[in-house]
């Protein structure tokens, strides 16, 4: 064997990940929200593009989706690599489709046969303009704010860098989330005067802030109403027994009788356990819907809401003008760049529309028994069904699928909400989804009654209405819904009784 050096020359096939590929599938995965902030990035970037309302009509010198090829190069095709032409574009062959003028919202059908589909029709139920975010907003004052100005007059002036460190780590429950030790090492103070200045802090509207866990916040109320005695003070020491029911041990701790106990615990009951959130935090974010499902004469209509998803143009007249002027070598190929990522932008959102449609028309197709009957009726399904059915990748469903939201008769679901494991039926018919398995199990306890159902009684009850399951299954569902045991149920009913 020779082991001189020598130079050998190979031939092999590869995929390249190109940006313009990297970003394809990138907004695969984003939502309608998040498409629209790209957007309005990639607009400020490249002055050929514009982006204005659906229902605006095209400008005769704009022409949204310019040089557009005979054929059609699927997302998949992208992703493999195999799309016509020398990159990997996302053209489509507008003569091939069919578009409808009528959108669930105009009450058309928007649809020709039993599942059909609109890709770029108007915005839905979403409104001309979409939601009014505005109206959710919260303008009241904050917690910090509340603190602050209270704080003015009654911390000394010395103590007001102490008393702004301290409100500024109470979160928005009214909680004190770091220790005092910390905040004196920090500022360089004896412990003794962080603890005066919380002290003072505690005397603040609302009752109960600043405490630095629950037992705390609910003695800083009982004082406040001149209800902190012993017995008091012993029950609020001993909430984890409250929790678990433990009321014969809490009367013989506190030395009452069950008039007394249930006396007490109507009191702490009338205490906020959360002050702080009295006052404005974050405000609740709205989730805007990413595409319509509606039941129509000719089956079933589903388009994207193109409210939320500003309507991109290349801007011909634009580029004309600037490529006609004089330019150097530089300024050519920068306009060139602008003018193949506009080109190629307007394509990739149109293909993306319609990638969206054809996974989303799958699932109601696979789902079409959720849709007529409810959530009992949800089939078992896989990202691979999908796949198979529409010939795509499953990343490819999978991507299309994440943070997306429909919007139906029967609610708003993610997309996601209706992939589910299968459950087999117990007189070997077909299988179920593990959701319409946790929809029965949420009915039976919320009619138990005084009855409580155990883990074994809820199989028995799952088994007699087709559904073969175990015990552990229905524990752990159970416990993804939020629902305590049997026992931590019936300890909280007599909680209820003695309140």
């Amino acid at each position: 064997m020779s082991l001189a050096p020598r130079l050998d020359i190979r031939q092999s096939q590869s995929l390249v990940m190109t940006p313009q590929l990297q970003q394809a599938i990138k907004l695969l995965a984003l939502s309608n929200l998040e498409i629209e902030g790209f957007i309005a990035e990639e607009v400020e970037r490249n002055p050929l593009l514009e982006a204005s309302a659906a229902e605006d009509s095209d400008a005769p010198d704009r022409e949204p989706v310019p040089e557009v090829r005979d054929e059609r190069v699927a997302a998949d095709e992208l992703v493999a690599g195999t799309g016509a032409g020398d990159e990997p574009t996302l053209d489509v062959d507008y003569a091939t489709e069919s578009h409808q003028q009528d959108s669930i919202a105009d009450g058309g059908s928007g649809m020709d046969g039993a599942l059909s589909m609109t890709g770029a029709s108007a915005g839905g139920a979403g409104g001309e303009d979409g939601p009014d975010l505005d109206a959710f907003a919260d303008t009241s004052l904050s917690l910090a704010d509340h603190l602050l100005a209270q704080a003015g007059p009654a911390i000394p002036h010395e103590d007001a860098f102490i008393a702004a460190h301290l409100i500024d780590q109470i979160d928005e429950a009214g909680y004190l989330t770091v220790s005092l030790l910390d905040i004196a090492n920090r500022l360089g103070v004896p412990l003794v005067r962080v603890e005066r200045v919380l002290a003072t802090i505690q005397t603040f509207d609302p009752t109960g802030v600043g405490a630095r866990d629950l037992s705390e916040c609910l003695a800083l109320q009982a004082r406040e109403a001149d209800r902190y005695d012993p017995c008091m003070a012993r029950l609020i020491d001993n909430l984890d027994l409250l929790a678990r029911g433990e009321l014969t041990r809490l009367k013989r701790m506190c030395d009452v009788d069950d008039e007394d106990m249930a006396d007490m615990i109507r009191e702490l009951r009338g205490y906020d356990p959360k002050p702080g959130c009295r006052y404005g935090g974050e405000p609740a974010q709205s989730v805007t819907p990413d595409l319509f499902v509606a039941r129509t004469k000719a089956g079933w209509a589903i388009e994207i809401n193109a409210s939320t998803v500003p309507r991109v143009l290349v801007n011909r007249s634009y580029y004309t003008e600037l490529s006609g002027g004089q330019q150097d070598k530089a300024s050519k190929a920068w306009l060139s760049d602008c003018l193949a990522s506009a080109n190629w932008l307007v394509k990739a959102l149109d293909q993306r529309q319609r990638t969206i449609i054809k996974v989303a028309t799958e699932i109601v197709k696979q789902q079409e028994a959720f849709f007529l009957k409810g959530v009992a009726h949800l089939r078992p399904l896989t990202l691979r069904q999908v796949a198979d059915a529409i010939e795509m990748h499953e990343s490819t469903v999978s991507r299309v699928t994440s943070n997306k939201y429909v919007s139906c008769a029967r609610g708003l679901y993610e997309l996601k909400y209706f992939f589910t494991s299968a459950i087999q039926s117990a007189d070997g018919g077909e299988a179920v989804s593990a959701q319409a398995v946790k929809s029965a199990i949420r009915a039976l306890i919320d009619t138990e009654g005084a009855k409580i159902l155990s883990d074994d009684t809820l199989v028995d009850l799952l088994n007699a209405k087709g559904f073969d399951i175990a015990r552990r299954t229905v524990a752990k569902y159970r416990e993804a819904l939020g629902i305590g045991s049997s026992v931590q149920r019936r300890r909280a009913r007599t909680l209820e009784g003695a309140g």
